[in-house]
C-alpha cells in the first residue's frame, strides 16, 4: 500500500469515502438526508482549493492502482479561515442560521474524518493512515494530532487509544456527542 497526498483527480474517490467517515455532519449542512445530494456538495468543495474538505488537506491509501482510503487533515489554527467558504454556501443555499461549533483548535493538526473502503474495512488500513500521520505529524514535525470519535463508536475509540490518543474532553458537534482525542 501506498500513502502518498491526493489530487484534484482523486476528488471523486474521496468525496465517497469521506461520506462513509462524516455523511451524517454534511447531512445536517444541508438538511436532509440525501446521499446523492449531500456527496455532490461534499464533491464540489473537495475538487476546490482553500478549504477544509479540500482535496489539499487529504493524504490517500492506495491498493493495486485503486484509492482505498482517504484521510483529510488540516492546521487546527486555520478552521475558521477553511470552514468559511463551506458556511458561506451552507448559508446561502440551506441553512441561513446553521452554526457549527469548533472541533479542534490552534495548537493541533486535526483529523477531520477518515474513511476507508467498505471492501477494505478490517483489514488495518485505517491503522496504517493513522501511523502514517503519526509518524508525519507528531514523530517528524513534533506537533499534537487530535480528533474526535462519536461516543457510540467504542472500536474506534480503542484503535484510536491503542495508538497511543489519550481523552482531552467531550465535545458537541451539531448534537453529536464526542470525545476530543489528542497524541502529543
Amino acid at each position: 500500500m501506498i500513502i502518498r497526498r491526493a489530487i484534484l483527480e482523486d476528488s471523486e474517490e474521496i468525496a465517497a469515502l469521506l461520506m462513509l467517515a462524516s455523511g451524517d455532519v454534511i447531512y445536517k449542512f444541508i438538511g436532509e438526508e440525501h446521499y446523492r445530494k449531500a456527496k455532490d456538495f461534499l464533491l464540489r468543495y473537495v475538487r476546490s482549493e482553500d478549504n477544509q474538505y479540500s482535496f489539499q488537506n487529504c493524504y490517500v491509501a492506495v491498493e493495486e492502482g485503486e484509492i482505498v482510503a482517504a484521510v483529510l487533515v488540516y492546521d487546527g489554527a486555520k478552521l475558521e479561515e477553511l470552514r468559511q467558504p463551506v458556511l458561506d454556501y451552507v448559508h446561502q443555499h440551506f441553512d441561513a442560521t446553521l452554526k457549527v461549533e469548533d472541533e479542534t483548535q490552534a495548537g493541533e493538526f486535526y483529523i477531520d474524518s477518515i474513511g476507508v473502503a467498505t471492501n477494505q474495512q478490517g483489514k488495518g488500513v485505517g491503522s496504517k493512515l493513522l501511523s502514517f500521520l503519526i509518524d508525519e505529524i507528531v514523530l517528524k514535525n513534533g506537533a499534537a494530532l487530535g480528533l474526535l470519535v462519536d461516543k457510540t463508536n467504542p472500536e474506534a475509540k480503542k484503535l484510536y487509544l491503542k495508538l497511543g490518543f489519550q481523552f482531552v474532553a467531550d465535545k458537541e458537534l451539531l448534537g453529536f456527542s464526542l470525545e476530543h482525542l489528542q497524541l502529543k
